[in-house]
């Protein structure tokens, strides 16, 4: 699955869960680094918008859904993949990495939301290094000087898998300038994924994700920052609906 932005292509590159566990685990083992994003309708937004985002995106080794209406799309397209929201990858990629012995960072969010998302993934995964907790200040600047210092902590600790928890388009331009700067460590775009975890946030009940109702559970949490978002990937989905028709005809 594709989409195309100023003359710039992003492609859904991993379709399948099993696929992602692959890929990830030959990477630690060759400590090779990557740069692992989770595309979405709000990510599309930004990237008609922004060219510095769809140059952050383009610079990701791995892209896959998340967001039933990007799985929706694929399926138009007759090229479907997965659903894999950032926030349901975390536990299987610490998993993958503890059975890798690959050391483990958390970018993001508040030094408390860390410590208590550090020790939930602790317990539940058995193995599992976090070598490094780092709650940036607010106003947080992936292009500067502290993104430096983060990126060169990350490769003095010798952390393979990297959680960035900072939002988009903030943590997929830090993935991709790390993928220079760090290049043995797989950096993972995960949103509020560890706010989840750590009690920051509270995630939409199950019931709401399996029918994929999370945005409006999220959108009436804060229907005044969620809510126009919300309209503006509603309002791109006809056109991205007419492009996936339009690879549906090209075969």
């Amino acid at each position: 699955m594709q989409f195309t932005f100023g003359g710039q292509t992003i492609t859904i590159n991993v379709a399948t869960r099993a696929a992602l566990e692959q890929e990830v685990r030959d990477r630690f083992r060759a400590r090779r680094g990557f740069a692992l994003a989770t595309v979405n309708l709000d990510h599309l937004v930004k990237m008609r918008a922004s060219p510095a985002f769809t140059r952050a995106y383009a610079g990701q080794d791995l892209v896959v859904a998340d967001g039933r209406p990007i799985v929706w799309l694929s399926r138009l397209a007759r090229r479907p993949v997965a659903l894999m929201p950032g926030s349901d990858l975390i536990t299987p990629l610490c998993q993958w990495a503890a059975g890798e012995g690959a050391p483990v960072a958390l970018v993001g969010s508040t030094a408390q939301v860390l410590d208590t998302a550090a020790a939930t993934l602790a317990e539940q995964v058995p193995g599992l290094d976090i070598t490094l907790k780092i709650a940036p200040p607010q106003g947080f600047d992936p292009m500067g000087a502290e993104a430096d210092t983060i990126l060169d902590r990350l490769n003095a600790a010798g952390v393979q898998l990297c959680f960035l928890a900072l939002g988009a388009p903030k943590q997929e331009q830090l993935a991709a300038r790390g993928r220079a700067a760090a290049p043995a460590t797989g950096f993972a775009s995960i949103g509020a994924g560890l706010d989840f975890i750590g009690g920051g946030q509270r995630r939409a009940p199950s019931w709401m994700r399996r029918t994929g109702l999370e945005w409006l559970w999220r959108a009436l949490g804060d229907p005044l920052r969620l809510g126009p978002r919300y309209a503006k990937c509603a309002a791109i989905l006809p056109g991205q609906a007419g492009q996936a028709l339009k690879l549906r005809r090209r075969g």
